[in-house]
């Protein structure tokens, strides 16, 4: 559910989402093409099958903790921007700025772009093509889905719901035959341990972290749905660890299986790693179907990232807090922020030039995750600043709960900064290129003002 469905006030909302429906939302939410190309960097940073399965099963118990806390403010804060409205109700305009910016110049643009190479990469594969057209394919699976969405919100919304159905076969599928598959590669669990050049336990740990935590991303999505629940103090945690608890599992098998079909030297560092599991449990034509199925789903992702990211500029330049505000607010005869859509779009193709699928994915994770860390913080320091403030749900297990989210939070941040340190000042830096523009743009209010 995005964000701009709903109200700044609570009381407006209908509350007649059920249970289940919540899990499907969280559920919908959370799996994207994550779980279909992360599993040749796991396997690749940690070495070992165990390594690779423990890493999956804490990214899930991670993203848990993290649900939990972040949907506290969510529910506290229903209000249009999300997170932008719980950093600045914490710490002040400045950090929230910042969140802003870092989204707009690298989460969305480098997800949409990530997942531009991702489609180019498996529809070379699976038609044979030369691997050039690898970011031309890319950039026009963006530029089309950029055309769906101009052609307004409703039929993007309906695409959205399409594609979901279409990203849950494929998923099914390898699960069901891969585990039935006979003759498999062994699996080993235990003892847990790092593999040959990964630079040790912690290291290979890290690295396997940041790597999962793409395909988890989407979790702060899932308090927004607490205005709608019917009763949130009690469904809105049910949903939360049943959805994830769910997505988990989901991961868990699926890798498992791509783990027993193949041998680990055969999937580290294969983007085409679900392909060729695809081909070894289906045979070549029954891969190719799933392979398809696999596209629709990246398809609708990317159909899903276009359609939340081009209204972020969009939102912040209605508050003149971006230069050429007044272009940015700009729609078109089906109300949809067009320019804003346009800037996105092309931040996304440049950065295909720039990197390759794993290296904006960890990117944008890093720069992400410094932000959830302080929404975790934020809660403990709303809950002193303002205990009167109505919370129709409070986080379970306080404080523990978002302790462990903060702890986790600093763990990616700081393995990240010892395992790809160049790869987090380059992110790090483009958010702190936020500074004069905040400083330029307030500056600019000022001199209207007077």
């Amino acid at each position: 559910m995005n964000n701009e469905n709903v109200s700044s006030n609570p009381k407006q909302l209908k509350r007649s989402m059920s249970l289940m429906s919540a899990i499907s939302t969280v559920v919908g939410t959370v799996i994207g093409a994550g779980v279909f190309f992360k599993v040749s960097n796991v396997s690749e940073v940690t070495g070992s099958t165990s390594m690779s399965m423990l890493v999956w099963l804490l990214g899930g118990l991670i993203t848990l903790c993290a649900g939990l806390t972040g949907a506290e403010l969510a529910a506290a804060l229903p209000e249009t921007g999300g997170m932008l409205v719980y950093i600045e109700r914490a710490y002040g305009k400045l950090p929230s700025f910042l969140l802003g910016w870092a989204q707009v110049i690298v989460y969305f643009p480098a997800s949409i772009a990530a997942k531009g190479i991702i489609f180019g990469t498996q529809l070379v594969n699976l038609f044979h093509l030369d691997a050039k057209f690898i970011i031309l394919i890319g950039a026009i699976a963006l530029i089309s889905v950029e055309l769906i969405n101009f052609l307004g919100a409703k039929i993007a919304g309906a695409f959205q719901s399409i594609t979901l159905f279409f990203k849950l076969i494929p998923l099914a599928l390898i699960v069901i035959f891969g585990l039935m598959q006979p003759g498999g590669v062994h699996v080993s669990l235990f003892p847990v341990t790092a593999g040959p050049g990964t630079g040790g336990f912690i290291t290979a740990m890290g690295a396997g972290l940041l790597a999962t935590m793409y395909a988890y991303d989407g979790w702060i999505h899932v308090g927004n749905i607490a205005g709608e629940m019917k009763n949130p103090s009690r469904d809105l945690p049910k949903a939360i660890t049943g959805g994830i608890l769910a997505v988990m599992a989901v991961y868990l098998f699926v890798n498992f299986v791509f783990l027993h079909t193949l041998p680990l030297s055969a999937l580290a560092g294969n983007e085409n790693a679900a392909m060729d599991v695809a081909n070894k449990i289906f045979g070549e034509w029954g891969g190719k179907l799933i392979t398809i199925g696999i596209l629709i789903s990246i398809y609708g992702t990317l159909n899903g990232y276009t359609l939340t990211g081009m209204r972020l500029p969009y939102v912040m330049a209605e508050e003149n807090s971006l230069p050429f505000s007044k272009y940015l607010t700009r729609l078109n005869k089906n109300q949809i922020p067009y320019i804003a859509g346009l800037f996105e779009l092309v931040l996304a193709i440049a950065l295909m030039f720039v990197g390759g699928f794993d290296t904006l994915t960890d990117m944008l994770v890093f720069v992400i995750w410094l932000f959830y860390t302080l929404v975790f913080v934020g809660v403990i320091i709303l809950r002193h600043r303002e205990p009167d403030l109505p919370r129709p749900y409070k986080v379970p297990l306080y404080p523990w709960i978002p302790l462990i989210a903060i702890l986790s939070g600093l763990f990616i941040i700081i393995s990240t900064l010892f395992t790809q340190f160049t790869l987090a000042m380059i992110g790090l830096g483009v958010t702190l290129l936020g500074l004069p523009v905040y400083y330029f743009t307030q500056r600019s209010h000022k001199r209207q003002a007077n």
